[in-house]
């Protein structure tokens, strides 16, 4: 029988240990490695519906990023660091978005998140934002009625669109009757409730409001405009506010058409309908039709120009359009850059309180200024339906109008402001001197 000397065991024992040693070196070697690569990009979250029935809308948001992004890092970057794009599908489901912004920020680690379209998903986020302290810069029109710590509106509030939008069609159009038609989920409810308090303050009757909603992707709508229709013939001039989101515009248009209804006859303005939406369909019969923004592609200034080739040349479609929502990612992203290099770090934190009084350029030629409030300052535009699917700009306001958190027109609203700098509460009643809670 072979016996190894204890020379040969040592030896043998040894080798095992260099070997071990050596394993354990280079796993910890590629650990640094690994984790130095993580700390070489600053990780931003982008959580757009990809798919679903908000897709229609959302995915150029994603798009957007991507070229944001794309373009700051052609300028080295942030604090000397690449940034890089985590893109996640919520697919137009509400519980999902939690589910992804949850994972974006405990399992990626990101830094910052542009995302959510309908007031419902935001909704949804906000536990999440919250309790795991993160960004979130939400880029669309919305109800108002919050104003949280970690949200940064960059959309309008229903001061800069929706009562704008009715103060124009009364006074220009001058619309005796409305009908305010939307969505059956939290934002057309809000803004309904809003806009039919604001009615009445001006005189407008009970029954000359009608209000409609119908679920998200509503495809039939020969009953509904029949009874546009009906409330429009009784002698007065009538318009459509519209609060219709995601795809359901598509048919609602055409039913419009198919009956007949005519811009001149029942003028609907929209808050939901831009360039984007009318991409590739038939615009006949939204000719003249109206939509109230922040933003069209068509207004003509150098920042928006300079856009507009830019974006075009990153998708390599010279005829991609740009839109509203868009605009609001390019004033946060701006925002957010400037706030992150401001305090030279990512910590949430410090650029949550660094935000607050940061200015960018918007692309109409103006400079946006984030609020205390975290609501921006934004011009106000109405835009006409041209057949080529831009619009043309009919009336704007003098200057940039300052997002209200809150609502001057609810009763349980018209005292409270949003104010992180000063008060550090997103509701303080201004009557009570008390700070209510949480931001919503």
């Amino acid at each position: 029988m072979l016996t190894k000397s204890t020379h040969d065991i040592a030896a043998s024992f040894s080798r095992r240990g260099v070997l071990a040693a050596t394993a354990g070196l280079m796993l910890g070697l590629a650990s640094i490695s690994g984790a130095k690569a993580a700390d070489d990009t600053i990780k931003v979250g982008v959580l757009h519906s990809l798919s679903g029935t908000m897709a229609i809308s959302e995915t150029t948001l994603k798009d957007t990023i991507l070229f944001l992004i794309d373009e700051q890092n052609k300028k080295g970057g942030v604090l000397g660091k690449k940034l890089e794009a985590v893109v996640v599908d919520p697919a137009s489901n509400w519980p999902l978005f939690a589910e992804k912004a949850r994972e974006l920020i405990t399992k990626d680690k990101v830094s910052v998140v542009f995302g959510c379209w309908t007031s419902v998903s935001r909704k949804s986020v906000l536990p999440v934002f919250k309790e795991l302290n993160n960004i979130l810069f939400y880029p669309v029109q919305y109800e108002g009625e919050e104003s949280e710590r970690n949200v940064f509106y960059t959309g309008a509030a229903p001061n800069q669109q929706a009562i704008p939008a009715v103060d124009y069609l009364m006074k220009d159009e001058k619309v005796k009757r409305w009908v305010l038609a939307g969505t059956d989920y939290v934002y057309p409810r809000t803004t309904n409730k809003i806009l039919e308090a604001y009615l009445k303050s001006k005189g407008v009757a009970q029954e000359d409001i009608m209000i409609n909603y119908t679920p998200f992707g509503h495809s039939d709508w020969q009953t509904i405009v029949a009874d546009i229709k009906k409330f429009g013939s009784a002698g007065k001039k009538t318009a459509v506010v519209s609060t219709i989101n995601g795809d359901a515009n598509v048919p609602f248009y055409k039913e419009l058409g198919n009956q007949g209804i005519k811009a001149k006859d029942i003028p609907v303005v929209a808050f939901s309908v831009g360039e984007e939406e009318l991409a590739g369909i038939d615009t006949k019969p939204l000719l003249g039709h109206l939509a109230a923004w922040n933003y069209f592609q068509s207004i003509k200034s150098p920042e928006n120009e300079k856009f507009i080739k830019a974006w075009q040349a990153y998708t390599k479609n010279p005829k991609r359009v740009t839109n509203d929502p868009m605009e609001a990612h390019v004033i946060g992203f701006d925002m957010w850059v400037k706030a992150v290099e401001k305090v030279k770090s990512t910590d949430p934190d410090k650029v949550i309180d660094a935000l607050p009084g940061i200015e960018a350029k918007n692309l109409t030629g103006g400079t946006s200024k984030m609020l205390p409030n975290h609501h921006i300052t934004k011009p106000v535009f109405i835009g006409e339906i041209k057949a080529n699917g831009q619009f043309d700009v009919v009336w704007k306001t003098p200057g940039l109008v300052a997002g209200d958190a809150w609502s001057k027109e609810l009763d349980g609203s018209k005292d409270l402001i949003g104010d992180w700098v000063g008060k550090k509460c997103g509701n303080f009643n201004t009557k009570t001197n008390k700070c209510l809670g949480s931001g919503s």
